[in-house]
C-alpha cells in the first residue's frame, strides 16, 4: 500500500485543524490556476469595468487559462494566491478540520452519525469559517477578478495594500462584502463536500470494495467534488460577482441575482460550471489525500516522539 497506514490512536482536534489547512493550501498551489478561470468566467458579462479598455472575451477554461497568459502574462493564473493561501489557513482549518469534532458533539459521542447530524455539522463548521476568513475571500476574489493589462488602473498593488484600500474606501463592513452568499454557499459546499466524502468513504470500507488507503480516498473526493459543483454553482456565482463589484452596483446579493437573471438568464448561474468542477474535483482529491496523510503522518511522529526509547 502507498502512503502511511491508519495509525491505532485517532488524529486529536489538534492535528485534524493543523493538517486541513496544510492539505488545503497544497491543493490551492496545484489548482489556484482553475480557480482564477473560473472567477474570470464567471464575472463575464457585467457592464461595469473597472478598466477604460475593451474587456477580453473568455471562452471556456483551457481557453480563459490561455487568453490570459497571453494577454497578462503567466503570473496573473497565481493572482489573489497570498490572501488564498490566507484563506485556505484560516478557513479549510476551521470547516475541515473542526467538522469531526462538531459532528461528535451533536451525536453526543455517539460512533453512528445520521445524516442530519452530518448536514447539521457541514453547516456549523461551514459558517463558523467564513465569520473568521471572509476578509480573505474578498481579496484573493478582487486580485483573480484585477486584469494585469490595465496596470495604470489597478484597484491593489498588494494583498496588504488591498486590505487598507478596502477598509479605507468601503470601510470595515466592505472586508466583510458577500458575507451572506458565502455564507450561504459554503454551508451548502461544506454539507455537499464533507457529507457526501464522509458517505461514500463510509460506503466503501463497509461494503469492503476498498480498504482506507489511497484508492479509497481519491473515489470519495472525487465523487464529492462533482456533487458539490452541482448543488453550488449558482451561489459561487452570485457570490463571486457580488463580491468583485463596485459600490454601489449591486443593492444586495439577492439583487445581484435577480440582476443576472434578468439581464443574462438562468444560465448565467452556471458560468463558469466546467472550470468550478475540474477545480472542485481536483482540490478535493489533492486535499482529502493529503490530508488523509498529514493526519496519519502526524500521529504516527507524536506517537514515536512519546514512545520510551
Amino acid at each position: 500500500m502507498v502512503g502511511f497506514k491508519p495509525t491505532d490512536v485517532p488524529p486529536t482536534a489538534a492535528v485534524k485543524f493543523v493538517g486541513a489547512g496544510t492539505a488545503a493550501c497544497i491543493a490551492d498551489l496545484f489548482t489556484f490556476p482553475l480557480d482564477t478561470a473560473k472567477v474570470r468566467l464567471q464575472i463575464q458579462g457585467e457592464t461595469k469595468s473597472h478598466c477604460n479598455v475593451k474587456a477580453v472575451q473568455y471562452k471556456g477554461v483551457f481557453g480563459t487559462i490561455a487568453t490570459m497568459v497571453k494577454t497578462e502574462g503567466p503570473r496573473s493564473l497565481y493572482n489573489g494566491l497570498v490572501a488564498g493561501l490566507q484563506r485556505q489557513m484560516s478557513f479549510a482549518s476551521v470547516r475541515i478540520g473542526l467538522y469531526d469534532s462538531v459532528k461528535q458533539f451533536y451525536t453526543k459521542g455517539s460512533e453512528h452519525a445520521g445524516i442530519g447530524c452530518r448536514l447539521l455539522a457541514g453547516c456549523t463548521t461551514g459558517a463558523m469559517a467564513v465569520a473568521v476568513a471572509q476578509p480573505t475571500d474578498v481579496v484573493k476574489v478582487r486580485f483573480q477578478a484585477q486584469a494585469n493589462t490595465c496596470s495604470s488602473s489597478r484597484r491593489y498593488k498588494g494583498t496588504m495594500d488591498a486590505y487598507k484600500t478596502i477598509a479605507k474606501q468601503e470601510g470595515v463592513r466592505g472586508l466583510w462584502k458577500g458575507t451572506a452568499p458565502n455564507i450561504t454557499r459554503n454551508a451548502i459546499v461544506n454539507c455537499t463536500e464533507l457529507v457526501t466524502y464522509d458517505l461514500i468513504k463510509e460506503m466503501l470500507l463497509k461494503s469492503n470494495i476498498m480498504t482506507d488507503n489511497l484508492p479509497c480516498h481519491f473515489t470519495s473526493a472525487f465523487g464529492a467534488g462533482f456533487c458539490t459543483t452541482v448543488i453550488a454553482s449558482p451561489v459561487d456565482v452570485v457570490k463571486t460577482r457580488y463580491m468583485n463589484s463596485a459600490p454601489g452596483q449591486y443593492n444586495s446579493a439577492l439583487n445581484c441575482a435577480l440582476t443576472m437573471l434578468r439581464k443574462e438568464g438562468p444560465l448565467a448561474f452556471y458560468k463558469g460550471f466546467m472550470p468550478s468542477f475540474l477545480r472542485l474535483g481536483s482540490w478535493n482529491i489533492v486535499m482529502f489525500v493529503t490530508y488523509e496523510q498529514l493526519k496519519r503522518a502526524m500521529m504516527t511522529a507524536r506517537m514515536s516522539w512519546e514512545a520510551p526509547f
